[in-house]
C-alpha cells in the first residue's frame, strides 16, 4: 500500500486544485500499489490537529477549472514553528507524530516560501517530503514558474484594462495597486500587458519628481489621461535608504492604507489633477485557473508523483529553463526570486516609453 498526504499551506490562489488532481491521477495510474490518499485540512494545521480526511481519485474529478482548494489552507509562520501553539502543541513534534500515526509514505505540500521552509524542515526531520511551488507572487526561487502565477496577471490585466477607458473618459490620473509586496512580478508583466505608463515595483526605488514628470508630458502631449500601477511594496529612493528597522517603523506608523494612497497624494498636491485609486486586492488570487496555469500545474502535480514513486524526496518540483526537474528543499527554502532591474521586461518596457520612477 502506497499511503500519501496532501496539504496547501499558506495563501491561496487558482490552480491548487488542478495540480492536487495531477498528482493524485498520476499516482492511481502509474503505481504498482494500491493507493491511500490523505487530505489535510487547513494546511500544516491539519497535520498537526490530524485533521484529515480520506480521499479517491473521485474527489479530484473536475478540479482541473476550479480555484481554491478544496481542502482549505491556513498559514502557519515559520518563524513561530518552534513556538508551541496556544495550547501548548508542539508544532514539529505533532505532525512528525500524526506523518508516523497514519504510516505516510509521503507528504505532498503545496506552499510558497514560507511554507517550504517548513517542508524542509520537516524533511530534516527525517519525513519524506515533496514540494510543489504555489504563489500568486512568482517569488519561489530555484523555478521560473510558480503555479497561480499567470491567473493572477490575467486578473490584474484585466483591471488595468477596464480603468483604461474611465481613465480616459474622465482625463484622471489612475493609481492601481497590485500585489506585491516583496517582489514585482504582479505588477510587473500585468502592467506591460495592460499598457500601464508608470510601473513601481520594490526593487526599483523611485523618485516621484520622475513620477510627476512622467504625467505632466504625457499632459502636455495632449494625453488625458495616466495609469501608474503600484506594486504594495513599491519604496521611494529616500526610504530605500533608511536601515531596515527605520523603515518598517515608517512603514507602521503609515496612516494611509498603502503606499498607493500616500503616492496618490503626492500626485494630487503636486499636479492638481484628478486623482482615483482601484485596489482589485484578493481578486488577484481568485476565480478560475487560466489555461497556463492549468498546464504547469498539471505538470507539477506529475512531477510530483513520478518522484514519489522514485523515490525522490527532499524536493521541490521546478521548471528551470522551461523543463521539470526536481530541485533539493534546502537548496530553496527561505530564498526570494527578485525581479532583475536589468532584466530583459524591465529593459524593454522602458524601451517603449514605460517608466520605473528611477529615471
Amino acid at each position: 500500500m502506497l499511503r500519501v498526504g496532501l496539504l496547501t499551506s499558506g495563501g491561496d490562489c487558482q490552480a491548487l486544485n488542478a495540480t492536487m488532481r495531477g498528482i493524485v491521477k498520476t499516482l492511481y495510474r502509474q503505481s504498482d500499489e494500491p493507493v491511500e490518499v490523505y487530505g489535510f485540512e487547513d494546511g500544516y494545521q491539519g497535520l498537526i490537529y490530524e485533521r484529515y480526511r480520506m480521499m479517491d481519485n473521485r474527489d479530484f474529478s473536475g478540479l482541473l477549472t476550479r480555484g481554491g482548494t478544496v481542502l482549505g489552507t491556513s498559514r502557519t509562520p515559520f518563524k513561530l514553528l518552534d513556538t508551541p501553539e496556544a495550547d501548548g502543541v508542539n508544532k514539529v513534534q505533532a505532525m512528525k507524530d500524526t506523518y508516523k500515526k497514519l504510516k505516510l509514505d509521503c507528504l505532498f505540500m503545496l506552499g510558497g516560501n514560507g511554507s517550504t521552509k517548513t517542508a524542509n524542515r520537516l524533511s530534516q526531520e527525517g519525513l519524506n517530503v515533496i514540494a510543489l511551488p504555489k504563489t500568486i507572487d512568482n517569488d519561489t526561487y530555484g523555478t521560473d514558474m510558480t503555479f497561480g502565477f499567470t491567473s493572477s496577471v490575467e486578473v490584474a490585466t484585466r483591471c488595468i484594462d477596464e480603468i483604461h477607458t474611465t481613465a480616459s473618459s474622465h482625463g484622471r490620473v489612475f493609481v492601481i495597486e497590485i500585489m506585491g509586496h516583496k517582489v514585482g512580478w504582479i505588477p510587473l508583466y500585468a502592467g506591460v500587458a495592460g499598457g500601464a505608463d508608470v510601473i513601481l515595483i520594490p526593487e526599483i526605488p523611485y523618485d516621484i519628481e520622475n513620477v510627476i514628470r512622467v504625467i505632466e508630458e504625457r499632459d502636455k502631449a495632449g494625453s488625458r489621461f495616466t495609469i501608474v500601477v503600484v506594486a504594495e511594496g513599491a519604496i521611494s529612493k529616500e526610504e530605500a535608504a533608511l536601515p531596515k528597522k527605520e523603515y518598517k517603523k515608517l512603514v507602521a506608523a503609515r496612516t494611509t492604507p498603502s503606499v498607493a494612497y500616500d503616492i496618490a497624494n503626492e500626485i494630487d498636491k503636486r499636479t492638481g489633477r484628478e486623482i482615483r485609486i482601484a485596489v482589485p486586492g484578493h481578486t488577484q488570487r481568485g476565480g478560475t485557473p487560466d489555461a497556463q496555469d492549468r498546464i504547469f500545474a498539471t505538470q507539477c502535480g506529475v512531477e510530483a508523483a513520478l518522484a514519489c514513486l522514485k523515490g525522490k524526496f527532499g524536493v521541490m518540483i521546478a521548471q528551470v529553463n522551461g523543463k521539470m526537474c526536481r530541485v533539493p528543499l534546502e537548496d530553496v527554502a527561505g530564498k526570494l526570486k527578485y525581479v532583475d532591474p536589468k532584466g530583459d521586461l524591465v529593459k524593454e518596457a522602458k524601451a517603449l516609453g514605460i517608466s520605473f520612477g528611477d529615471e
